[in-house]
């Protein structure tokens, strides 16, 4: 290749780095610059850690104040992780789960995993204030059970979090849990942010305009919310990544504490023919106008990120 040929190739995967928005980080924050590579050339290598199997109960921990509708959009996309809940639409939130299973094979391991709607807390009175750090996340996390769990932490819109809007969107990560018979487990949990009044251009993209690259205007958000769509799209970035990754020694390729993981290998692609920018070409509610790429239980319909499929070594959308 000559030199001006990988030139004008680094300045368009940059260009793509800086608005790909979904930049949850697992562990720690993600370094932008770690994405400045071949998509087709990531490989994410197994490093022989556990990753979460059997019946798994994800527990919704609400900080702040959230509408019952919002609550319903997120907790019927949990609901719609499930085959033994299938969506009678396709392309469905199953089948986008389904290629998590790929990683359990190619680990040969034996173990499946299912993921369940647990418990919702509701923490409505700011009890640690709204401006929390990330030890005070895994406070929060802690509330909920501690084993066979994933606790999930959703922070309301005017909430401040460390990092949040700086460098992520969410993150997850594991920690010790309570002693149950003599032995201490480990839990693992995810906290995303509504970013819909403090940086909506970063972390509710595609759903807003974009905070830097090519102003394009933003699509209609499938649930009529752009905060808690962008929420869906996020807490389904960090799903993936808790599953294969659970606590730090599972499948990623980089750094352990700035990993890309099975979502965040595929940064800013939802559909085929996505490029910086654009997200790709997704589906279209003819009579909302919004774009989605998944149908979910109860006539729902989400926007899903890529999953990098490491049977084909690409990343893979429904549509």
């Amino acid at each position: 290749m000559s030199s001006l040929s990988s030139n004008s190739t680094q300045f368009i995967l940059k260009i793509f780095i800086v608005i790909s928005f979904l930049n949850v980080c697992c562990f720690a924050s993600r370094k932008l610059t770690a994405l400045v590579q071949d998509p087709q050339m990531q490989l994410l290598k197994y490093h022989k850690g556990a990753l979460l199997s059997g019946k798994i109960n994800v527990n919704l921990i609400w900080y702040g104040k959230f509408k019952p509708s919002q609550r319903a959009i997120v907790s019927d996309f949990v609901t719609s992780l499930s085959s033994s809940t299938p969506s009678n639409v396709h392309p469905s939130v199953a089948q986008w789960w389904n290629t998590i299973e790929k990683y359990y094979h190619l680990a040969n391991s034996k173990n499946t995993l299912s993921l369940n709607l647990g418990k919702q807390v509701l923490i409505e009175n700011y009890s640690q204030g709204k401006s929390l750090t990330q030890k005070q996340i895994v406070q929060l996390a802690s509330k909920g059970e501690q084993r066979n769990v994933i606790n999930v932490v959703l922070t309301a819109s005017d909430v401040a979090v460390d990092g949040f809007c700086v460098n992520r969107c969410g993150t997850h990560g594991s920690s010790k849990g309570a002693i149950i018979k003599g032995k201490t487990y480990k839990f693992a949990y995810i906290w995303v942010g509504n970013s819909e009044t403090q940086c909506p251009g970063y972390c509710a993209w595609p759903f807003h305009q974009p905070i830097y690259g090519p102003q394009s205007p933003p699509l209609g958000a499938p649930n009529n919310d752009v905060g808690v769509d962008g929420m869906v799209s996020n807490l389904a970035s960090l799903l993936a990544g808790t599953a294969t990754n659970p606590f730090g020694n599972g499948y990623y390729q980089g750094e352990a504490d700035a990993p890309l993981e099975a979502a965040s290998a595929c940064p800013g692609v939802y559909a085929k023919e996505a490029y910086p920018g654009y997200a790709g070409d997704l589906l279209v509610d003819k009579t909302t106008g919004a774009s989605y790429n998944a149908h979910g239980i109860n006539g729902r319909k989400y926007l899903v990120p890529a999953l990098y499929d490491p049977a084909t070594s690409s990343c893979s959308t429904l549509v």
